[in-house]
């Protein structure tokens, strides 16, 4: 089975967050199960070493934004296709935004040229080429399924993967004649949201399936609380509607033989924790001599995520007896308030704003536990990274991380399967007394080596959802 994957991000060549971890793991994973996958991605700056080593196999004239040319090649054992556009793509800052952290001003236009182009690859445009489910990531991907519609097809059957519906791609109903979508289209049941164009409002209109990345958050999103205004448009297709939860890389996140480590261990010997902490201390200017719990941060620094409640609680921490090393970049106010954290607690708490992928492995393999008190996490991957690695989640009850952390409750400690620790408050109250929980269960060496052990049996790699995709395109098919 063939399956055309489009997205505006993938691991290793561009990543933003969980999104191109996903994107660029799925391919591999699918493959024992007989599913070939392309993953269509624009050809961004850092993605130009690549286009000399491909084959152009496709051209388009008239894209919105201009002409544009499609290029074959694999790189990093991904097969991809390059959407080379340098006047849509070939600019500093980030794939969403400039250098000052403002969107593109034609980000609409930018990523309804990579959904024609999916479209158009969809519909035979490469000699030899043809898929038999086009698989959309997100809002940037999501007018796919709809400029397919717009051509009188019905196939390739298509797929919309929601990975966070807090973004939906809106804009004015201006755009509309910029990005070649019919006028007739823009109505309630159709690509209108509220007088506005909602690009995956049109995904969640017309594509054949819907997904995202767990059990939970499929059912969240139903709701008003969760669902961002689409929750309506999301009953309706309810019988379209599944959860598969995300699974991580488990060649790359493998702490028995990580190369960012300072030394690596498996759950069999522990003391290498030991040694990964100490390196923490030394980069982020922590004591290493401190007996308590080392929790740490990887995140973006937004609200979320919870971390303006974690900042109010960052008192309570350190009186109680813990360190926190905190890594990651997003809202002004919450990098200088874990930077000032840093600066009034020295020795008891580390703060790094800005992402290291490096440093992130080794914040996985030298902390105790993992901060995530998120307000909502369609399933998040740190979670994972942190049962893989004995690092135990700290999370919040919610999405993904309601469905892949088992909390230290009396029977789950008593059946040796407790892997984290899941709370409902978030707040400086909340996050305090979870904290407390932790510190308490930290003092209990064995039992806590008994959680980590247990942590890092748990399943989180891609078997599991590879086949849930397999089985869903069989039947789409």
């Amino acid at each position: 089975m063939q399956v055309l994957m489009v997205a505006s991000e993938c691991a290793p060549f561009v990543k933003t967050g969980g999104l191109a971890d996903v994107v660029g793991a799925l391919p591999a994973a699918l493959a024992p199960h007989g599913v070939t996958s392309q993953v269509l991605l624009p050809a961004y700056p850092g993605l130009f070493p690549l286009l000399p080593k491909g084959k152009e196999v496709a051209q388009f004239g008239d894209l919105p934004g201009g002409a544009a040319r499609i290029v074959q090649v694999e790189a990093e054992g991904v097969p991809l296709l390059l959407l080379d556009a340098p006047q849509l793509f070939d600019r500093p800052g980030g794939p969403y935004i400039d250098e000052n952290g403002k969107d593109w001003d034609d980000n609409h236009i930018r990523f309804a040229a990579l959904s024609m182009a999916a479209a158009r690859i969809a519909m035979g445009a490469i000699d030899g080429y043809q898929p038999d489910v086009l698989h959309a990531h997100d809002w940037q991907a999501a007018l796919a399924p709809v400029y397919l519609r717009m051509a009188g097809r019905d196939t390739p059957r298509t797929v919309i993967t929601i990975h966070n519906i807090a973004f939906q791609g809106r804009y004015g109903p201006q755009v509309l004649g910029q990005l070649h979508l019919k006028t007739d289209w823009f109505h309630p049941e159709g690509l209108e949201f509220h007088g506005d164009l909602n690009m995956l409002k049109g995904a969640l209109m017309y594509a054949d399936q819907i997904t995202t990345v767990s059990p939970t958050y499929a059912r969240e999103i139903l709701t008003p609380e969760f669902g961002m205004g689409l929750d309506g448009v999301l009953r309706s297709r309810a019988g379209a509607l599944s959860g598969l939860l995300n699974g991580i890389d488990t060649d790359v996140w493998n702490p028995s033989g990580d190369p960012s480590l300072a030394q690596t261990y498996d759950a069999k010997s522990l003391k290498g924790k030991a040694v990964n902490r100490a390196e923490i201390s030394r980069q982020m200017w922590l004591d290493p001599d401190h007996p308590g719990p080392l929790f740490c941060v990887i995140s973006r620094l937004t609200s979320q995520k919870g971390l303006d409640a974690l900042l109010e609680a960052v008192p309570h921490l350190v009186s109680s007896g813990a360190q926190l090393a905190v890594l990651g970049t997003g809202q002004s106010e919450l990098e200088q308030g874990f930077s000032q954290a840093a600066s009034d607690y020295p020795g008891r708490v580390g703060a790094i704003i800005g992402y290291d992928e490096p440093l992130s492995h080794l914040l996985q393999a030298g902390s105790d536990a993992i901060l995530i008190p998120s307000r909502f996490e369609p399933c998040g991957l740190t979670q994972l990274y942190g049962l893989r690695y004995g690092t135990l989640p700290v999370v919040a009850r919610t999405g993904g991380l309601a469905d892949t952390v088992i909390d230290a409750n009396l029977a789950a400690l008593a059946a040796k399967a407790a892997t984290g620790f899941v709370f409902d408050d978030i707040s400086g109250i909340g996050i305090a007394n979870v904290i407390d929980r932790v510190i308490a269960a930290y003092s209990d060496q064995k039992q806590w080596q008994s959680m980590q052990r247990a942590a890092m049996r748990h399943p989180v790699g891609w078997d599991v959802s590879a086949k849930g995709y397999r089985d869903l395109y069989a039947d789409l098919v």
